[in-house]
């Protein structure tokens, strides 16, 4: 099947078969966090290992055990089974089981910047029943008004012009489609934090507490509902709390260090990567040594944002006709 769009003088085409297609994007390389992209995808997620980790990480250590991707999915309550389904950021697949059976008469497109994620998703034991394409959630090429659904479940936070992203989104959703989108809180795995700031320190890098107040920098699960508003009449906020428990140091090792394409470039000048990691490990083992354990704690959840549908449409409903009196 094939679709053509147009986005200012540029007009894109591409084939929604089975296979992985490449969509011209609108040049971002004046955009300052330009280089943030690259790294995304030539590093961070060229390819599912880094990503792998950190999923596989939660799904053994979080207490309590909860299926996040079917709670998230849940927290709609408004399936029929034959919805129009657009996934933003779609990694490795962890909502296709999820989507796929709630809409068994419903249409499912998976997209994500990266090459290599959409190749490892190709890769997931449902792919046949999905559709494959490399999208940026900057310039979606798709027309206005296609999806009943939109996910973009951890991911809101990499993208360089989040107003933009976020009037795509609603461009393409219908009027009384629903955005999804699963964030962490900036306060979230805060124990990590307290730890590198000491690892700093002890390689003789001070480095100031955060200031605990909510930021409007990024894309939080504080935040998000205020950003969302501006672009949908209904948002809501869903939150889960928990905790990640490890009684061994490699696991929480292995963690942090899959996260260095994304954070090495922030540490001090004159300290390595290596270095830090060395550190780091070192206060982690004798933490677990003393303790017996390690407790992280945890806080994300999802928001739901529409204009017409789901949780507010019986709202809006009876609020136009009342309007229209």
């Amino acid at each position: 099947m094939f679709f053509i769009s147009r986005s200012g003088n540029v007009w894109y085409s591409y084939n929604l078969t089975n296979e992985v297609v490449l969509c011209e994007k609108v040049p971002v390389t004046s955009n300052p966090n330009f280089t943030d992209r690259e790294n995304l995808m030539k590093r961070a997620y060229a390819d599912e290992r880094h990503l792998e980790v950190r999923v596989r990480t939660h799904e053994l250590y979080t207490v309590p055990k909860i299926d996040f991707h079917n709670w998230v999915l849940d927290q709609h309550k408004f399936w029929r089974g034959d919805e129009w389904v657009l996934d933003i950021g779609c990694g490795q697949g962890d909502y296709f089981n999820g989507v796929l059976e709630r809409i068994p008469d419903g249409w499912y497109i998976a997209a994500d910047l990266s090459i290599g994620m959409v190749r490892r998703a190709r890769q997931h034991t449902n792919a046949s029943q999905v559709e494959f394409v490399v999208q940026d959630a900057q310039a979606l090429t798709f027309p206005d008004n296609s999806f009943d659904i939109v996910l973009a479940n951890h991911m809101l936070y990499h993208v360089p012009d989040l107003k933009r992203a976020l009037a795509e989104i609603h461009r393409v959703l219908r009027p009384d489609g629903v955005l999804m989108t699963a964030v962490n809180s900036q306060f979230t795995m805060y124990e990590f934090k307290t730890l590198s700031r000491r690892a700093l320190t002890l390689l003789g890098h001070t480095v100031p507490e955060e200031n605990e107040t909510i930021s409007k920098d990024g894309f939080t699960l504080e935040n998000a509902s205020s950003k969302l508003s501006h672009h949908f009449r209904g948002v809501v906020r869903y939150e889960v709390p928990s905790s990640l428990v490890f009684h061994d140091a490699k696991p929480v090792i292995d963690y942090i260090d899959s996260m260095r394409s994304l954070e090495e470039s922030s540490l001090p000048e004159g300290i390595t990567w290596e270095d830090y990691m060395a550190v780091m490990a070192s206060q982690i083992e004798r933490l677990i040594g003393h303790f017996g354990e390690l407790i992280v704690n945890k806080l994300s959840g999802v928001i739901l944002a529409t204009d017409l549908g789901g949780f507010a449409g019986e709202y809006f409903s009876m609020l136009d006709e009342r309007l229209a009196e």
